[in-house]
């Protein structure tokens, strides 16, 4: 279930995986190895922030062209 008192500029987990085209599990292992922090929310259901994930996005999409 998606959070409804989300702040603005944040992305839940499930947002952040569906803008990187990636699993929930992907998100977490993204987490792990310090690629994308989280930035509020709670442990079950942690906000993203948008320029972060926008960040990471533009960031593999550099990769993968290259």
């Amino acid at each position: 279930m998606e959070s409804l008192n989300i702040r603005p500029g944040h992305l839940t987990a499930h947002q952040t995986a569906q803008q990187l085209g990636i699993s929930l599990d992907g998100v977490r292992k993204l987490v792990q190895r310090g690629h994308l922090t989280r930035s509020g929310g709670t442990p079950r259901q942690p906000w993203y922030a948008v320029p972060d994930v926008a960040a990471l996005d533009a960031k593999r999409r550099q990769t993968k062209a290259a």
